[in-house]
């Protein structure tokens, strides 16, 4: 940076973190290949598997769990395109080298990409929570919507740092296909479309090792699925891959931009 931010009031600080989230949020949601696929998929699926096929209006064991294994599917790929697409795109045309040289906030950019994912996210959870009570018949208590609204919302953090990961490892014109690989498979063997006691042994007992799995776990634990397992232990393993991945990620810039390529 030319200019240290140290120089500025912390309003203008803010207000910088402030514009670059808003900035960031407008310019995705003006963006048809990102919200289509990121707003659409969750609430289709969810009206096939859990309306359509989930049984009758009032049973809510199928609408339930996929509410909640859907609302994961739905944040994934926000975050994962969010981050690993764009990221990848921008850092590959020069724009975060622009961005630093710019007098704002070091942070100002991730934290504007996390916003815009979180914005996403708490729309993917509106629309599946909305079809849910009108279609589904799923009854929560208001603590629980609120609960689940809060996991969909925080949830996108470790699938940010692996998209963020994944934009600094491969070129933008890959990244979509690359994280395409990662997505679908993920969502598939963790249970998400799907419960996994209805699925090969070989695939519930390697599930743990996908974070969506995890994720989905909480969700479930929260509309009242729950499998005997205690949140701890998925949280932990949460915050250790969004650590893991971040600063593998932040060592990689660094590394890039040292070479002149970031």
């Amino acid at each position: 940076m030319n200019v240290m931010t140290a120089d500025f009031p912390l309003s203008r600080i803010l207000r910088c973190y402030l514009l670059e989230a808003r900035c960031e949020f407008m310019r995705l949601l003006r963006t048809p290949s990102f919200v289509v696929p990121c707003l659409s998929f969750p609430a289709v699926f969810y009206l096939l598997f859990g309306v359509i096929l989930g049984g009758t209006r009032g049973s809510s064991g199928m609408a339930s769990y996929l509410l909640a294994t859907y609302g994961v599917f739905g944040i994934m790929g926000v975050a994962l395109f969010g981050f690993g697409v764009t990221v990848a795109i921008e850092r590959e045309r020069g724009f975060l080298t622009l961005k630093r040289a710019l007098p704002m906030p070091p942070g100002a950019l991730l934290f504007a990409k996390t916003a815009m994912a979180m914005n996403f996210a708490s729309m993917v959870s509106l629309i599946l929570a909305i079809i849910a009570l009108t279609l589904a018949g799923v009854s929560l208590a208001p603590w629980q919507w609120l609960a689940l609204f809060a996991v969909n919302v925080l949830g996108v953090l470790p699938f940010a740092a692996i998209g963020l990961l994944i934009a600094t490892l491969c070129s933008g014109q890959a990244s979509p296909a690359i994280i395409n690989l990662i997505y679908l498979p993920m969502a598939f063997l963790s249970g998400l479309w799907m419960p996994l006691s209805i699925l090969p042994g070989w695939i519930a007992g390697a599930a743990p090792v996908w974070p969506s799995y995890h994720l989905s776990q909480i969700a479930l634990h929260v509309v009242g699925r729950n499998v005997g397992q205690g949140i701890g232990l998925h949280l932990g393993y949460l915050a250790a891959i969004t650590l893991v991945c971040f600063l593998l990620a932040r060592k990689r810039l660094l590394s890039l931009n040292q070479m002149g390529k970031g």
